[in-house]
């Protein structure tokens, strides 16, 4: 059997996949935002999947290139994945932390940055959620579990 990533396998469209699932993402990161379903900071994301594992809906660990070699952050990041994997919480790796940031706000009040490395997507405490966006992010990820491709990497663009 011939390990491939996901896009090799997905072809010509996985430019256009990549992309638009790149912007589904950031609708969901849009649209949970203002109903105060998303926990950012890898400290902050721990509590709540101690608390609470079956509201988190999507987990996303976010790195820039120069953090690539943290090993304490590899730690945390390692402990993470394995709990998502352990509660069938959807992880995916994001390149682009300044985007990431812009989305999200990036900021604590009083102007301190906010740790973007671990952020987790909850559902609403009234409802189970249901966005297309999400569900085309929670397909993306089932896709590429699929093809052993257990963390996939989106990069948000510019």
């Amino acid at each position: 059997m011939c390990n491939m990533t996901f896009e090799e396998t997905s072809g010509e469209n996985s430019t256009e996949r990549m992309d638009s699932v790149a912007k589904a993402l950031e609708e969901v990161l849009s649209s949970a935002l203002p109903q105060g379903c998303i926990t950012v900071g890898v400290y902050e994301a721990a509590k709540s999947l101690n608390v609470d594992p079956d509201n988190v809906v999507l987990c996303l660990l976010a790195t820039d290139e120069e953090q690539v070699e943290d090993v304490a952050l590899q730690i945390h990041f390692t402990l993470i994945q394995a709990f998502c994997c352990e509660n069938n919480i959807n992880i995916l790796r994001v390149s682009n932390m300044r985007r990431l940031a812009e989305i999200l706000g990036g900021m604590k009040p009083g102007g301190e940055p906010m740790d973007m490395h671990c952020v987790l997507v909850t559902n609403p405490q009234s409802t189970t959620w249901k966005d297309p966006a999400l569900s085309k992010v929670n397909l993306f990820c089932r896709d590429s579990r699929i093809l052993d491709q257990w963390v996939p990497i989106i990069n948000l663009p510019d």
